[in-house]
C-alpha cells in the first residue's frame, strides 16, 4: 500500500508538467474566486487578498494579491521567458521571418484596442485616461485556455501566443511606467539591470559556468539569492516585477557544455514547471480573478466600460489578425505553414482576456468609484466573452487537426530540445 501511494505521489510532478492540468487548476481557482467574491462571504475574500504581508523597511509590505501577481507570478514568467529562449535558439523562432510576425501582431494588438477606447471616450476627458486598459493580454489565462481546448493544435500556435503575450506585457509595462506611474526609481532599475548582466554572465560565461558546476556548493545557493535580489530591485524601481522573471528566463543557457546531460534552461524548467502549474497559477487566479459583478447592468451605457469591452474583443481581433495578415502581404514575414488564418483568428480573440494588467491599469486610471466599477466590469465581461468565443473556435480547429492525424500539443514547445 505504501509503495503504491509513494508511486502515485511521484507521478504528481509529471502530471503538473502537462499544460492541460495546470490550465484546469488555474480555471478552477478563477471560478472559486468569482463565486467567493460575489457570495455573501465576499467580504472575507476581500479581506484575505488585501491582507498585508512583508517587511515595511524594505518597502515590501504588500497585499496577498500583490504578492501573488508580482511575486509568485514571476516564476511563471520565468518559465515563459525560458521557453521562448529555447524557441529563439532551437525552435521555430530561429527564423526571423516567423519571429517578427507575433511581435508586430502584439504591437498592432495594443494600438488598435487603445484607439477604439479613445474613439468611445473622445468627448469625455474624465474617462479618456483609461485608454491603456484594453491593451493588455493576460498570458496566464490565455495559455491555460489554449492548453485546455487546443490539445491537438499545432505547437506553432502556442509559440505565437507566448511571443505575442510577452511583447504585449512588456508594452503594457512600459505604458504603465510612462503614463500611469508617478515615480520611477532609476537607481533601483539600474541595479536590477546590472545584476541581470551578472546573471547572464554566469549563464553564458563558460569559465563562470564551469566553476559553478565544479563547486561543492549547489548552484541554487548562488542563483536563488541573485534572482530574489533582482526581483526586489525591479519591484523597487516601479516597473512591474514580473519583468524580472521574463528577463532571467531569456538569459538562461539552452545548450549543454562540458559533461552536462541537459542545459540549465531545461533542468530548471523541469524543476519549476510543476510548482508553477500546481501552486503559482492557482493562487494567482484565486487572488486576482475575484471581480465583483457590481455595475454589470449599466456598463453598456457607460463609454468607459463599453470602450473596454469593444477594445478587448474587436480591437484584439482586428489588431492581431489584421496586423499579421497585412504584415505577411507587405513584408517578407511569414506565418508558420502548419497554421491557418482561422487559427490565428481564434488566438486573437483569446488575447482579449484582460484580467490582471487590465484591472491594474483601471485602478490607476480612475478615482471615481462608479467609472472604476464599470471599467472593471468591462474587463470581466470582455474576458468571459473572449474565453467562450475563442474556446468554440479553437475546439473546432483542434478537432480538425486531430481528424487529420496531428499529435497532441506538447507541454512545452521546447521541452525536447537540446
Amino acid at each position: 500500500m505504501s509503495t503504491t501511494r509513494g508511486s502515485g505521489l511521484r507521478r504528481v510532478p509529471d502530471l503538473l508538467r502537462e499544460d492541460v492540468i495546470g490550465g484546469f487548476l488555474l480555471i478552477g481557482g478563477a471560478i472559486i474566486a468569482l463565486v467567493w467574491a460575489n457570495s455573501p462571504l465576499g467580504g472575507s475574500y476581500e479581506e484575505l487578498r488585501t491582507f498585508p504581508l512583508g517587511p515595511e523597511s524594505l518597502h515590501l509590505r504588500l497585499s496577498v494579491q500583490d504578492w501573488a501577481a508580482d511575486g509568485l507570478l514571476a516564476v511563471f514568467f520565468f518559465i515563459v521567458g525560458n521557453e521562448l529562449k529555447q524557441e529563439f535558439v532551437h525552435g521555430d523562432l530561429r527564423n526571423p521571418r516567423r519571429a517578427v510576425l507575433p511581435i508586430i501582431a502584439a504591437l498592432c494588438g495594443m494600438v488598435v484596442p487603445a484607439l477604439i477606447y479613445v474613439a468611445f471616450n473622445a468627448t469625455r476627458p474624465e474617462t479618456l485616461h483609461g485608454w491603456g486598459i484594453p491593451m493588455a493580454t493576460d498570458i496566464a489565462f490565455a495559455v491555460a485556455i489554449l492548453a485546455v481546448v487546443g490539445r491537438y493544435l499545432p505547437p506553432a500556435l502556442r509559440t505565437f501566443l507566448l511571443t505575442l503575450a510577452i511583447v504585449d506585457d512588456l508594452g503594457a509595462i512600459i505604458v504603465i511606467a510612462v503614463f500611469y506611474t508617478d515615480h520611477l526609481s532609476m537607481a533601483a532599475l539600474a541595479g536590477a539591470i546590472a545584476l541581470l548582466a551578472v546573471f547572464g554572465y554566469l549563464q553564458r560565461g563558460r569559465g563562470a559556468a564551469a566553476v559553478l558546476d565544479r563547486s561543492p556548493v549547489p548552484n541554487w545557493v548562488v542563483y536563488v539569492p541573485l534572482a530574489v535580489l533582482i526581483w526586489v530591485l525591479m519591484h523597487a524601481s516601479g516597473v512591474h516585477a514580473t519583468i524580472a522573471g521574463v528577463a532571467m528566463g531569456m538569459l538562461m543557457r539552452t545548450t549543454p557544455i562540458g559533461r552536462e546531460a541537459k542545459s540549465p534552461s531545461h533542468r530548471v524548467e523541469h524543476l519549476l514547471r510543476p510548482w508553477s502549474a500546481g501552486v503559482v497559477l492557482p493562487i494567482f487566479a484565486l487572488m486576482s480573478a475575484g471581480v465583483v459583478f457590481a455595475g454589470v447592468g449599466s456598463v453598456f451605457t457607460d463609454s468607459a466600460g463599453l470602450g473596454v469591452i469593444v477594445g478587448l474583443l474587436a480591437g484584439k481581433l482586428v489588431g492581431i489578425l489584421g496586423g499579421s495578415w497585412v504584415t505577411t502581404r507587405l513584408t517578407s514575414a511569414e506565418l508558420n505553414p502548419s497554421l491557418s488564418w482561422i487559427d490565428v483568428a481564434g488566438m486573437s480573440i483569446l488575447a482579449g482576456i484582460g484580467f490582471t494588467v487590465s484591472l491594474l491599469i483601471a485602478e490607476l486610471s480612475f478615482d471615481d468609484p462608479g467609472t472604476l466599477a464599470h471599467a472593471k466590469a468591462g474587463v470581466l465581461i470582455a474576458s468571459l466573452i473572449a474565453t467562450v468565443l475563442a474556446a468554440c473556435i479553437l475546439t473546432v480547429r483542434s478537432a480538425h487537426y486531430r481528424r487529420h492525424g496531428y499529435s497532441e500539443l506538447p507541454t512545452s514547445s521546447g521541452g525536447d530540445l537540446g
